[in-house]
């Protein structure tokens, strides 16, 4: 029986199965238990997420992006960071191109074969709470701004916000965020995993622009250095009366290793 070829990348920690479907379809949007499968650690390859490169008439090609328990996700910046550097290996790009997500088209730059930078989508509208902050940069978060981010139980108190009566139902990302000198450390919980993850792509973006407004939301550009526990990233932002445009989410994409898995019994 053939085995499905795949790819190992990581993006600051965050990681995931990258599968080439450009010239043949190894998996379908309904094989969920495959996918599930696929993503475990201890019977699979191992990822916070599944990705599938194919084939699209008006891009350079089409990322659809799977959760690790094997449902199609919300838009993931690590996961698309680390297709353009998939797509840059597999010789279909060169080191600018435009793709497309589930939450519309990205443009990204290749900076280096490790370093990729991805545009995100314009956010017009952040929900400020009492302690927190509520916001959409392709999938939904919740800022929690902490005093000391190593002191948090991210699993357990991310659980008890993402499960509380508001999100229970279509889930929320939790970003714990640590004001720092040099900018900010972050720790996340993320919905579809239901864990913590080492880095979240939507989520520092998420907690840039929150902490941009809690800090008195000039207008401009700027930009914020991120620490997260997979390395060190960045986001690139212009506040304007409107929301914040020219949003891009920098960090390291980097392959682990290939293989072939077999999916028989």
């Amino acid at each position: 029986m053939q085995g499905i070829p795949f790819h190992k990348y990581q993006g600051a920690g965050n990681d995931f199965i990258m599968i080439d479907q450009r010239d043949q379809q190894w998996i379908a949007r309904k094989d969920q238990a495959l996918v599930e499968q696929l993503c475990n650690r201890r019977f699979g390859i191992g990822a916070d997420g599944l990705i599938l490169l194919q084939n699209h008439p008006d891009y350079d090609f089409e990322m659809i992006y799977f959760n690790a328990d094997g449902r199609e996700g919300s838009m993931c910046g690590n996961g698309g960071r680390c297709t353009v550097a998939f797509a840059h290996q597999l010789g279909a790009i060169e080191n600018n191109c435009q793709f497309l997500a589930v939450d519309g088209p990205h443009h990204a730059l290749i900076k280096n074969p490790e370093w990729v930078e991805l545009k995100m989508i314009d956010v017009t509208h952040v929900e400020e709470g009492s302690d927190f902050y509520f916001l959409n940069t392709g999938s939904p978060h919740y800022i929690a701004f902490v005093e000391e981010v190593g002191n948090i139980d991210v699993v357990q108190a991310g659980r008890a916000i993402r499960y509380n009566e508001r999100f229970r139902a279509e889930g929320t990302n939790v970003n714990f965020t640590q004001i720092t000198d040099q900018g900010l450390s972050i720790a996340t919980y993320e919905r579809g995993v239901e864990d913590e993850t080492l880095a979240c792509g939507t989520g520092v973006t998420a907690a840039a622009l929150a902490f941009h407004l809690k800090k008195g939301g000039a207008l401009g550009s700027s930009e914020v250095p991120i620490k997260v526990k997979g390395g060190e990233m960045a986001i690139r932002f212009t506040a304007t009366k409107q929301g914040f445009t020219d949003v891009w989410l920098c960090g390291p994409a980097k392959l682990v290793f290939e293989g072939e898995v077999s999916t028989g019994p």
